[in-house]
């Protein structure tokens, strides 16, 4: 719900590919917007490139309070806020911080097989991502795991060494 005085995120969707002119608009609008990148490496023929690209497609969220809300959407390819019904979707702050650490977050090490069970609730215990909690979704080799991070209505997959996560039952148990 907008408020006048206190500013709120939300998340706006925008037409396809224009996330980062979309979030460049708002920015010179005095609108304050976060759009959550991921490094990806390109590997062409004659060329490896580093390109950011969004985390989530079509998706920019917005800080704003309830006058900021016309001038967002009279922003050149946004297209609506997300709702639910009629009702806009705050989102808390939590969730935004969420976001910043997982696109700061990498993590190749060692592992140590056989500790965990697949479907196994974990909690991450360093790193920028500690504290947040998820669910074991696969093993890839002996480098990393699939961890399931729930947020925001979308479940965020990222692979996590072994030694940063912690199982919540507070048993190890084998594969």
């Amino acid at each position: 719900m907008l408020d006048a005085s206190e500013p709120r995120w939300f998340a706006v969707c925008t037409r396809y590919k224009r996330e980062k002119l979309v979030s460049k608009y708002l920015c010179d609008k005095g609108i304050k917007s976060y759009l959550p990148l991921q490094k990806v490496t390109r590997m062409y023929t004659r060329k490896i490139k580093k390109v950011e690209l969004p985390l989530i497609n079509c998706y920019v969220f917005v800080q704003i309070v309830k006058d900021q809300y016309v001038p967002v959407l009279e922003t050149p390819d946004v297209t609506h806020f997300v709702k639910i019904a009629k009702d806009l979707i705050s989102i808390p702050e939590v969730e935004i911080d969420i976001l910043r650490r997982v696109t700061g977050e990498i993590a190749n090490v060692e592992v140590d097989p056989g500790v965990f069970k697949i479907g196994e609730e974990v909690e991450i215990i360093s790193g920028s991502l500690f504290g947040l909690r998820g669910r074991l979704l696969q093993g890839l080799g002996s480098k990393n795991f699939v961890v399931e991070l729930e947020n925001l209505g979308y479940s965020l997959r990222m692979q996590m060494a072994p030694e940063i996560l912690r199982p919540l039952s507070g048993k190890r148990g084998a594969a």
